[in-house]
């Protein structure tokens, strides 16, 4: 007797894809409908399912799968960077980063190249979508530098959240750097909910700043220590894992060893 509405045995191969880290499941779809994934020397299909013993290939090459691939970060790698304004995250930054055969890694709301700081990347294709999702809820921290020094009226303006699209950050802070000021540039802290490196810059622009530099400095439970230098990164540790787990929906794999770039 069967029982209605239970699913087949398996996970999709779009999703088992994303897990290994070849790709998010939007590319791993593409990648199917090109005839670019095999099931046991036969084409794939979109939403086919493969379980453990099925050989899985995509242009002609086996994909290694974790021993567990249904519990979502197991084989993950997390990485917190530093990332320099105008360095290239893909081309620059993420190619020295230590990476097992075969995976590649994928940001989670990544900043403009032009701007810089917390920048997060793993190589587990699903987390980095879960993650992307849940980002939105996440409250983050910027610096900005401006040329010359905001006005009050500036500052409230700011603090308002409006941007020119019609939509509303929720902003919590917005206050002087406490660090030393020097020139005619000036540094601001804006603390924020769910916006990008692009939404700050536009937000201050918004109130007839000159900005010259964006930084993250935050994102949701993780932040960028006094100690790690532009240009350099490293893994999770445990606290920070079981944090981003918490804020994420998903537990991923911290790394002990602490890795420095540069």
């Amino acid at each position: 007797m069967s029982v209605r509405g239970a699913q087949p045995p398996g996970e999709r191969i779009q999703k088992v894809l994303a897990q290994a880290g070849l790709a998010s499941r939007r590319e791993a779809e593409a990648w199917i409908e090109a005839g670019r994934v095999t099931v046991n020397g036969e084409r794939a299909t979109l939403g086919q399912r493969v379980q453990g013993r099925d050989e899985l290939r995509v242009d002609g090459r086996v994909v290694r799968r974790s021993r567990d691939a249904s519990r979502l970060g197991a084989s993950a790698t997390v990485f917190l960077c530093h990332r320099s304004p105008g360095e290239s995250l893909r081309e620059e930054l993420i190619p020295r980063l230590p990476r097992r055969t075969g995976r590649r890694f994928l940001a989670v709301s990544p900043m403009p190249e032009i701007d810089g700081g917390l920048e997060l990347v793993t190589t587990d294709g699903a987390l980095a979508e879960r993650l992307q999702r849940r980002v939105r809820e996440w409250s983050s921290g910027f610096r900005v530098r401006v040329r010359g020094e905001l006005p009050p009226i500036a500052l409230e303006g700011i603090s308002q959240g409006e941007l020119d699209d019609g939509r509303k950050l929720v902003v919590s802070e917005v206050a002087g750097s406490d660090e030393e000021q020097g020139g005619a540039n000036r540094w601001y802290r804006i603390e924020t909910v769910g916006a990008s490196g692009k939404d700050v810059r536009r937000l201050v622009e918004r109130q007839g700043a000159l900005v010259s530099r964006v930084m993250r400095v935050s994102l949701g439970p993780l932040a960028l220590t006094r100690d790690m230098n532009r240009g350099q990164f490293r893994a999770l540790e445990e606290p920070e894992a079981a944090a981003l787990g918490a804020a994420g929906g998903a537990a991923p794999r911290a790394t002990a060893r602490r890795t420095r770039g540069r």
